[in-house]
């Protein structure tokens, strides 16, 4: 198992926002994580990634227990976290945000490697790899979001809200990136507000509600329920 949250309680100041969760993510799986705003989505990853701490219970990765170590040693355990909203520093270059990216690495020749799989993975980075971040187009910045994430080597992706407002077109693109990544083997814990399309790429996925999971099994099963139809898809029957 490469990761396993079991009875995960965490808190917003004196709000609990997660109520004793538990998931796992097999090594090489998609695995989804839908909801309303609100749900627990974020803080779920948050808490994983060592942003948030963890009040109870259990996170292990790859069998070691994870849950007290903060975010940086999560980082050096191979967990990489693309936030909601991208968040990428909008005054450096494309450049200098990849190279964040790779911050804890010492293999300096790898790097550049693996910066030249960033810029094949992503031909428009390299296009405006010494133009500032903040000046590129909100598919551009979650193409470098995701980029810069990947620049760490991870073992586990975690991705939060990868479509969030933007255009369609640019959201089947960063759907498509996301399953080619998969394919080539990265393990990714996917949140997604749109839960059509989380369904629709990955293999598993866990429904959660103000913050516990209330439904989990696999995607295309959850694609024809009727409650996460009728809840998540829009639909009336």
């Amino acid at each position: 198992m490469m990761l396993s949250l079991n009875g995960v309680v965490t808190y917003y100041g004196n709000i609990q926002a997660l109520k004793g969760i538990s998931l796992e993510v097999e090594e090489g799986e998609m695995v989804a994580l839908i909801g309303s705003n609100g749900a627990g989505k974020t803080t779920t990853l948050r808490t994983i990634s060592g942003i948030l701490p963890t009040h109870s219970g259990e996170i292990r990765f790859r069998g070691e227990p994870i849950h007290s170590i903060p975010p940086f040693g999560i980082i050096k355990r191979g967990i990489a976290h693309c936030p909601e909203g991208r968040r990428v520093w909008p005054e450096m270059t494309v450049f200098e945000n990849l190279r964040m990216g790779a911050y804890l690495r010492k293999d300096l020749s790898e790097m550049k490697n693996d910066l030249e799989k960033m810029y094949g993975l992503f031909p428009i980075l390299k296009e405006r790899r010494n133009q500032q971040a903040g000046s590129l187009s909100g598919g551009e910045q979650q193409m470098l979001a995701i980029a810069r994430a990947l620049m760490s080597k991870p073992k586990l992706l975690l991705l939060d809200e990868p479509s969030l407002g933007l255009a369609p077109i640019v959201v089947e693109r960063v759907a498509e990136t996301i399953t080619s990544l998969n394919q080539a083997g990265t393990t990714i814990l996917l949140v997604e507000q749109n839960a059509k399309l989380a369904l629709m790429i990955s293999s598993r996925a866990y429904v959660l509600q103000v913050g516990k999971i209330i439904l989990f099994g696999n995607s295309k099963d959850l694609l024809v329920n009727e409650e996460v139809q009728k809840a998540y898809l829009g639909r009336a029957n």
